[in-house]
Formats: structure tokens, C-alpha cells, sequence
């Protein structure tokens, strides 16, 4: 009889523990099931977002993008960075033809007019000048013109003209170097002004919420980035435009001296 009790004890002592450590397996699996089982899902979601908005950032044109993020920076400053840019090309397109048309081959001008001068005389010397475009042919012309007075009122002529072409290939350079310093001016202040609203809209809700900012700040950061482009292009163009000026500088003054030189034989020959 006892050991039929026993029997029962240990029997049911070894099903409860069963049953127990069944539950006690259910209970630790079927929460990482329900939480496990998701994960691949969501985070197949996620790579799948990422990739169609790579791939959407890669189709898009450079200039398509820079057009939508030009229009999200708003018409008030946006126009006003964008008049910089047309007013700054303009100036500096017209300066750069004017310079190029401006550029002589002064070597071969120098020539020209020392065989015409002792061939023909100041007359056939004026004429050559005359045909031939570019400050320096100009500034010649002038030096030519007085030398019935002497070499050196000719050579005031030529100094004093020199100025005078001078100011003319500097003419309207100025500009372009106002819009290169006004509109990052003009970005920076955007970005000042996007930063007041956005606090402003902070103050009002009374809470530090991303949303109510993001917009924007985005916006006013956008007007300091094309601020910037602006300046950055128009930079270019006006070191071009100097550099230029300074090369038919350097070419006027070289000639001058040269002319000089050849109006002192003529006359020391006469």
C-alpha cells in the first residue's frame, strides 16, 4: 500500500513538473514569436523606404532639384538673390565682350605704324591707327595727332588718353562686385529672419516641437545657400574681367613706351 502511494506521488510529482516546464516554455517562447516575428518585416520596410528614396534622388536632375529647392526657399529673398545673378551675368557678359573686342595685337600694330610713318609719313601712321579697333590703336592715334608739337605733347597725350581707356575697360566692374558682396548679405539675412519666425512659432505653441521649425529654418538656410552660389559664380566671372583688364593694361603701357620711342627717331630723323 505504501509503495502504491508512492508510485502515485512520484507519478504525479513527474506530470505536474511536465506540465509545468510546458507552460513555463510557452509562456518564454510565444512572446520572442510575437515580438521576433515583425522585426524582419519592419525592417525590411526600412530598407526598402531607403532604397526607393535613393533611387528617387538619383533619377532626379541636378537642375530639377536645384529648381524645387530654389522655389522652397520662397519668393522674398530668393527674388532678390536671383536679380543679383541676372544684373551680375549681364554686367559681366557685356565687359567680357567689350574686353575681348578690346584685345590688339599691338605688336603688329607697332610695326605697321613705324613702316607707315616712314613710308608716308603722321597722315598714313593716323590712318593705320584709325582702321585698326582697341585702345591701343586709339591711344596711338592721339600720340600721333600732337606730334606737330613735340614728343612730349605727344607724350602727355598718350599718358592722359591711357586714363581716360582705362576708365573705359573698368567701366561698370564695380557692380559686379556689389552683387558679389550683397547677395550672400541678402542670404544671411533670409536666414536670420527664418530663424526670428521659427522661434516666433516656437514662443506661440509653447513647446519645443521639431515639426513647428523644420520648415522654417530649411527655408531660411536655403537663402544663405544661393546667396552663396551667387556670389561664388559672379566671383569667377569678375577675377576673369581683372585679370583681363590688368593683361591690356600692361599691354597699353608697353606699347605707349614703344610708340614713344618711335615718335623720338621720327623726329630726330626729320
Amino acid at each position: 500500500m505504501k509503495r502504491l502511494f508512492s508510485i502515485l506521488a512520484i507519478t504525479g510529482l513527474l506530470t505536474f513538473g511536465t506540465v509545468q516546464a510546458q507552460e513555463d516554455t510557452t509562456q518564454t517562447t510565444e512572446p520572442a514569436v510575437e515580438t521576433a516575428a515583425p522585426a524582419p518585416v519592419e525592417e525590411v520596410a526600412t530598407v526598402e523606404t531607403v532604397a526607393d528614396d535613393e533611387t528617387a534622388g538619383a533619377d532626379k536632375p541636378f537642375t530639377q532639384e536645384l529648381k524645387e529647392r530654389f522655389i522652397q526657399g520662397g519668393p522674398g529673398f530668393m527674388g532678390i538673390v536671383l536679380l543679383c545673378l541676372i544684373l551680375g551675368l549681364a554686367i559681366a557678359i557685356e565687359r567680357i565682350i567689350y574686353l575681348n573686342l578690346s584685345t590688339t595685337n599691338s605688336k603688329k600694330l607697332i610695326k605697321d605704324v613705324e613702316d607707315a610713318l616712314q613710308s608716308g609719313g603722321v597722315n598714313a601712321a593716323k590712318e593705320v591707327c584709325r582702321n585698326t579697333a582697341g585702345p591701343v590703336a586709339s591711344i596711338f592715334y592721339q600720340g600721333l595727332d600732337r606730334i606737330d608739337h613735340g614728343v612730349e605733347s605727344a607724350e602727355k597725350a598718350v599718358v592722359s588718353y591711357g586714363g581716360v581707356q582705362m576708365g573705359q575697360l573698368e567701366k561698370n566692374v564695380s557692380w559686379i562686385s556689389l552683387f558679389i558682396a550683397l547677395a550672400p548679405m541678402l542670404g544671411f539675412m533670409g536666414t536670420v529672419i527664418g530663424m526670428i519666425q521659427a522661434f516666433d512659432k516656437i514662443e506661440a505653441a509653447g513647446n519645443m516641437d521639431a515639426s513647428l521649425v523644420a520648415g522654417g529654418i530649411k527655408v531660411a538656410l536655403l537663402t544663405t545657400v544661393f546667396g552663396l552660389i551667387v556670389a561664388m559664380i559672379l566671383q569667377v566671372f569678375y577675377n576673369y574681367i581683372i585679370a583681363k583688364i590688368d593683361s591690356i593694361v600692361n599691354d597699353m603701357e608697353d606699347a605707349s613706351i614703344s610708340l614713344v620711342d618711335i615718335l623720338v627717331d621720327y623726329k630726330n630723323k626729320r
